[in-house]
């Protein structure tokens, strides 16, 4: 099964948790960084097309910002995922492809109970309808809540834990819609 992981993260240099993520996946993933890729916002279509159609596994991996994703990563979906090639009569390229968001919230206080009161999964749910209307298999998400509190230890450990859920066969479907 071939991973693609598509990096979303703005400062990926300065970033402790995400690049420590990208860093520790074994070397059969394929990591992408997508602002090193693309930091003027000019995404070569044709090329994302080609990626994910090469790709059985699609992660987008990204910090969680303002309850949501970076800016790129919204562009990237808008000119990528496109009418006629991703979705509608024609769109079926995507189509049984697995489909994993990897996000870091920096804060763990997600929850009912918790500051935010909504779940990280509940924040996460366009994703999921995007999932379905695009025809892929919707994984459960991996999620680093806390990540502004790890120790290097248990950022290591995390690493670890997110190559092995990327390289498993049995990950839990949240969405199967075709």
């Amino acid at each position: 099964m071939k991973t693609t992981v598509l990096g979303f993260h703005p400062n990926w240099d300065q970033s402790r948790v995400n690049k420590t993520l990208a860093n520790g996946l074994d070397q059969q993933i394929e990591v992408r960084n997508m602002y090193q890729l693309y930091p003027d916002f000019k995404i070569d279509v044709e090329k994302e097309h080609q990626v994910l159609e090469a790709a059985d596994r699609i992660v987008l991996q990204f910090p969680m910002y303002w309850y949501s994703s970076p800016a790129l990563l919204k562009q990237w979906e808008d000119n990528v995922l496109s009418y006629g090639w991703a979705y509608g009569t024609d769109g079926t390229a995507l189509d049984g492809k697995e489909l994993i968001i990897a996000v870091s919230p920096g804060a763990d206080n997600y929850g009912p109970n918790g500051f935010v009161k909504y779940t990280v999964h509940e924040l996460l749910r366009p994703f999921q309808a995007t999932s379905r209307l695009i025809g892929t298999t919707y994984i459960k998400p991996f999620v680093t809540t806390g990540s502004i509190h790890l120790t290097d230890e248990q950022l290591n450990h995390q690493a670890q834990l997110y190559n092995d859920y990327l390289l498993s066969d049995h990950l839990e479907i949240l969405g199967d819609f075709k």
